[in-house]
């Protein structure tokens, strides 16, 4: 009587329905492991991706904040040149003799004498050469102060180096002037001035006023 039912197990372990379904569960097993397997690999690099792309926009703003100031420098660059070129139109001389001629007429229009004067001229530069005056002025105080207000004021570009006083009789005051303005440097090359002597000299031998 107990060999039928061990014949019957057998039968239905070495069924081909047995085996089937022995099949089909391990791979459901299979597919609902690879499935969470996937879901926490996904997950992950979900995870990374969103670290990744914070990193890359904190980047971005750093970059960004970085190069704010270069925008539109381009246009700048340009803006600076166009300025430059109408103030070298407007206040560059366009030679040695305009320079003398404009300090005559200031001084003539203050009421002051101008005694040695004598020009030389800077090393030349890639845009501007720098010419420079050295005189002595001669006046009452209120006509002093015009010319140098004059010269301060004047549409020609002058810079006043030093001013020192020298002496004074009377009511006259002697003062000594150092001025400084520039020429294109084709202009000053054609001026024929003497090269301006190291700062705290006295000019030897520079072109006289004329």
């Amino acid at each position: 009587m107990s060999a039928k039912p061990e014949s019957t197990m057998r039968e239905r372990l070495t069924s081909p329905l047995t085996w089937y379904w022995a099949g089909f569960v391990i791979l459901v097993v299979a597919a609902v492991v690879l499935a969470i397997r996937l879901g926490l690999d996904w997950a992950a690099m979900d995870r990374h991706s969103a670290d990744v792309l914070a990193g890359k926009q904190v980047e971005l703003h750093a970059l960004e904040h970085e190069t704010a100031p270069l925008r539109g420098i381009d246009q700048r660059v340009e803006e600076t040149r166009e300025q430059m070129l109408r103030f070298e139109q407007k206040r560059i001389p366009p030679n040695y003799s305009s320079i003398d001629a404009r300090i005559g007429e200031l001084q003539v229009a203050s009421g002051v004498h101008l005694s040695r004067v004598q020009y030389t001229q800077g090393p030349p530069g890639s845009g501007l050469t720098e010419i420079s005056m050295d005189t002595g002025i001669t006046g009452d105080y209120p006509a002093i102060m015009r010319f140098i207000n004059s010269i301060e004021r004047d549409q020609t570009f002058f810079i006043i180096r030093a001013m020192a006083f020298t002496g004074q009789q009377g009511g006259m005051v002697n003062l000594r002037l150092q001025l400084s303005t520039w020429l294109r440097p084709a202009d000053a090359a054609a001026s024929g001035l003497p090269s301006t002597p190291p700062p705290g000299t006295v000019p030897a031998g520079g072109k006289e006023g004329e």
